[in-house]
């Protein structure tokens, strides 16, 4: 069998956007932060970040266990916001920033982690993890 070949660009890019929302995070003042996010119906960007990278820290426990991946219907999403709103948004701003820096730096350093096999495998599952978490940060940020 020919060696899996892994695109692990996702790194960086991960690491990257981490950067910049950590810099956002310090920089913003609580004002800023409890600024909802349009067209979310009053969301916030940390809080918003931050549950959608614990989600993947769900995914990823099956996976680094090696139990391989869940498979993931990503039809409807609206429902995952609605049910966690009332949670993020009870959150002060200051803590919900430090928390997705928290979360999000696990989801990179674990993701990161991934053998070949197992990225392999959540490629093969439909990709229920989203290697690339920079994309949802970057769209958010």
């Amino acid at each position: 069998m020919a060696p899996v070949t892994v695109d692990r660009s996702y790194i960086a890019e991960n690491a990257a956007e981490f950067r910049r929302l950590s810099a956002l995070v310090e920089a913003l003042g609580d004002a800023d932060l409890a600024r909802p996010t349009p067209g979310l119906d009053g969301l916030r960007v940390p809080s918003l970040v931050a549950f959608w990278d614990q989600r993947i820290l769900f995914w990823l426990d099956p996976v680094g266990a090696g139990r391989g991946a869940r498979p993931a219907g990503r039809a409807d999403v609206d429902w995952i916001n609605d049910a966690g709103k009332p949670l993020c948004l009870a959150l002060p701003p200051r803590v919900a920033a430090r928390l997705t820096l928290e979360i999000a730096e696990q989801v990179d350093r674990r993701l990161a982690g991934l053998t070949d096999d197992r990225i392999a495998a959540n490629k093969d599952a439909e990709e229920p993890l989203f290697l690339a978490r920079s994309h949802h940060r970057k769209t958010h940020l």
